[in-house]
């Protein structure tokens, strides 16, 4: 036997058939991913104006490209518009986005506001940035909101997003707490979405590297090593390698809450319950041993 090693033929020469077959299949289920989460929780409606947030990152381009295809065929019709803040963050490339936007003809608004110099001055060295950066782009992208006339604020967090912040907020917090679908702004005059909702961060690093879009790394999160956040991501990414299901199964979980299971006094009335005398598969069967199958989800990439 010849002791060369084998030979890794580039993507280039794989069989085009077979990867346009598989880039198709790709987005049809980010489309469909997207829609359901638009459908379920109403998330547009007829003549809104979607004020899409555009980083440079892979979500954000993912977000406007899906909703870009949906916007074709929807029942009802909104408007896009894009809107990235450049906070100055140094080489941070000014022209990319702005000649990407114009190639695919989409609306956008560039904000320059210089928050990265006030984040680098009140943040010591090695101690986390995203909480204050977060506070200031909240800020600047709800008054450009107004500004526009946007009638719903598109923030590009996917499904493992959801996840690491429920986790967070029950590892660090002691809250059940994570990323809402769809919720009012802390002032109260915008509506919030999350189209990415039901999408997987592996699907959008796969459609990044199909769409070839520029990214834009950030040099403030980005730069940061061991956040929190990051750690649960990798504890996410674990589970799902050794456990598959178990993320789809925590992300339905979110879906189906029953107050009177848990311990929250604000949600139920524990201290006014009292018997009925009628059965209910929702009461207590704390005698009967608790039984838990194995989870078996379709695999989403098979269900497109």
């Amino acid at each position: 036997m010849s002791s060369q090693p084998i030979r890794i033929l580039p993507a280039a020469r794989k069989d085009p058939r077979k990867a346009g077959h598989e880039a198709n299949k790709l987005a049809k289920r980010l489309r469909r991913l997207v829609g359901d989460a638009i459908v379920d929780y109403n998330m547009i409606g007829e003549g809104d104006r979607v004020m899409v947030c555009l980083s440079g990152g892979k979500d954000s381009y993912g977000m406007l490209d899906v909703l870009m295809a949906l916007q074709e065929k929807a029942p009802v019709s909104f408007e896009l518009i894009a809107v990235n803040l450049d906070q100055k963050q140094p080489g941070f490339p000014e022209d990319v986005l702005p000649e990407y936007l114009r190639a695919r003809g989409v609306p956008f608004h560039i904000v320059e506001q210089d928050t990265y110099s006030i984040v680098k001055r009140v943040i010591p060295e090695g101690k986390t940035m995203c909480s204050l950066c977060s506070r200031l782009r909240r800020g600047i992208l709800y008054r450009v909101a107004g500004e526009l006339g946007a009638t719903r604020i598109a923030l590009g967090h996917h499904r493992d997003d959801i996840l690491a912040t429920f986790f967070l907020n029950l590892f660090y917090a002691g809250k059940l707490k994570a990323m809402p679908p769809k919720l009012v702004s802390d002032d109260g005059k915008h509506v919030v979405i999350r189209p990415l909702a039901y999408v997987p961060e592996t699907d959008l690093i796969a459609y990044a590297e199909l769409k070839q879009f520029p990214i834009i790394p950030c040099t403030l999160c980005g730069s940061q090593a061991n956040l929190q956040r990051q750690v649960v991501g990798g504890m996410l990414r674990d589970w799902q390698a050794r456990f598959p299901g178990r993320i789809e199964s925590i992300l339905r979980a979110l879906t189906d809450v029953r107050a009177s299971h848990l311990m929250d006094r604000s949600l139920f009335d524990f201290a006014g319950l009292t018997a009925t005398g009628v059965a209910s598969e929702e009461g207590d069967k704390a005698f009967d041993p608790e039984t838990f199958r194995e989870p078996k989800f379709a695999d989403l990439a098979e269900e497109a």
